[in-house]
């Protein structure tokens, strides 16, 4: 009896000393913090700055005077004038067609003006004497008029056998080559201005009530990024009932560097500023949700942020305007946002300049 006794004791005092143990040890499992090391983040606060009011569209350049230049009439291709790329003045002769039949008819149709033109003075003088019959001198003036016209009918088909440059500019690819018999319609090549280019573009019709002739415009292209001046010069009078939106032309001050036909994004200044709360482009990331900036606050355990929502606006010189849902002063993250959460704790690092503002 005493032994069980002895064994008992043994056996409490050794699960005692086990429980002791696993109790000190959940104990001390219950008061670590698991939770993450704080993330190091750069900083910004937002602030309030008057930017001048501007409306964004998208568009195309074209060459105030540009055409696509087409044969009249039919014929053999005797003489290209001009190579693709030259550089004409207005009148210049581009392309001449076979025109030995129309040559032949006017030599003719001349000397049938000249016979013409003697038989009317004739009657002209005999019909004053009362020598003739008031028909014959009708018949002779009727004559003389029906030569005269079939001279000009053929000077104007020999016009059409010759292309000229309706304005000086710069030929396109020529697409066709000497020898060639071609039909009436058929492409020959394009002349483009390319000192006097303009943009075509359009904004909805909601925004007429901003818009005025003069507006200054920034044209940049989607090649280059280059900007370039222009102005704003015609507002279509009618509205696109399909598209509703309202149809606008700008005339690029400078044109060097563009060609009719590019691709181009436009920026109007409407010249009516306003004042919009602003944080660098790199605050603003995107969730689910929409454009989203973290916010920074102050908690007992020091700080964390909280995503918030917003509404963005126009982007310039590296900014972002916040439309809703920023307030003046609030201090967001602009650097590090990949591994924040809601709740997250942050500290931050010493701002760089062109964070800090």
């Amino acid at each position: 009896m005493r032994a069980y006794l002895i064994v008992a004791a043994l056996l409490v005092v050794i699960f005692g000393s086990i429980g002791g143990y696993l109790f000190n040890k959940f104990q001390t499992l219950a008061n670590t913090d698991f939770s993450p090391p704080p993330t190091l983040v750069t900083a910004t606060i937002s602030r309030l700055e008057t930017w001048p009011l501007t409306l964004e569209a998208v568009g195309t350049v074209r060459a105030a005077r540009g055409v696509n230049l087409a044969a009249e009439t039919s014929g053999e291709i005797i003489d290209i004038s001009v190579t693709s790329g030259d550089q004409v003045t207005a009148g210049q002769l581009l392309l001449t067609l076979n025109d030995s039949v129309e040559q032949a008819s006017k030599k003719r149709q001349q000397a049938n003006l000249v016979l013409a033109r003697q038989l009317y003075e004739r009657d002209a003088s005999l019909i004053k004497q009362k020598s003739i019959p008031q028909s014959q001198y009708d018949r002779s003036k009727a004559n003389l008029d029906a030569a005269i016209a079939t001279l000009a009918e053929t000077e104007a088909r020999l016009d059409n056998k010759r292309i000229v440059a309706p304005f000086a500019g710069t030929v396109g690819i020529i697409a066709v080559k000497t020898g060639d018999y071609i039909q009436s319609g058929t492409a020959i090549t394009t002349l483009q201005d390319l000192d006097d280019l303009e943009v075509d573009f359009s904004v909805p019709a909601r925004n007429f009530p901003q818009l005025r002739l003069g507006l200054a415009i920034s044209v940049i292209t989607a090649a280059t990024q280059e900007v370039f001046p222009a102005t704003l010069i015609a507002i279509d009078a009618a509205v696109d009932q399909a598209t509703r939106n309202l149809a606008l032309r700008a005339r690029i001050d400078k044109s060097e560097g563009l060609l009719p036909g590019m691709f181009a994004r436009l920026i109007i200044d409407l010249e009516q500023p306003r004042q919009l709360v602003t944080i660098p482009e790199t605050a603003v990331t995107f969730s689910l949700q929409g454009n989203t900036v973290y916010v920074i606050e102050e908690t007992e355990g020091g700080l964390s942020v909280t995503p918030r929502v917003v509404e963005t606006g126009p982007v310039r010189d590296g900014r972002i305007a916040i439309v809703s849902g920023l307030a003046t002063g609030d201090r967001v993250v602009s650097v590090g946002q990949n591994k924040l959460y809601r709740g997250a704790s942050v500290v931050l690092q010493d701002n760089p300049p062109e964070f800090s503002q």
